[in-house]
């Protein structure tokens, strides 16, 4: 049903679009210019692009109400966890320096457990990858 009205309330609006795109500029508002003598000329269909507006525009209000209404009353027993983040798993890289001739590491809390000449790559909250 709500896929249903969805559908509808795109087309009402397709249509909307339509009809004041299709609505001669009399000058009026923010339009420039316009003249006196253009302003009677093809009056019918003025008058039915203005009605056929305030309609859709009233089908366009009413159908975002129901749609809000609908959308917050709609109750589901199940919960999308596709995007739930994982507990990060213990970092692979040693925190102790490794005994014997080993490089010494570089200086500094950030750059800890990681070999003189190189610097720790950012982080950015990755989980780090298995070797």
């Amino acid at each position: 049903m709500f896929a249903f009205l969805l559908v509808i309330h795109a087309i009402i609006a397709a249509a909307l679009v339509t009809v004041i795109l299709m609505q001669r500029s009399e000058g009026g508002g923010l339009g420039m210019g316009g003249s006196p003598s253009g302003l009677m000329s093809a009056r019918g269909a003025a008058d039915f692009l203005t009605r056929a507006t305030g309609v859709l525009a009233t089908m366009f209000v009413l159908f975002s109400i129901l749609l809000a209404v609908l959308a917050a009353n709609h109750r589901t027993t199940t919960i999308d966890t596709s995007l739930a983040r994982t507990p990060a798993a213990a970092s692979a890289v040693p925190t102790a320096q490794p005994k014997g001739d080993a490089a010494p590491f570089a200086g500094g809390a950030e750059n800890a457990g990681v070999p003189a000449g190189t610097t720790k790559p950012a982080d950015n909250g990755a989980v780090p990858l298995a070797n």
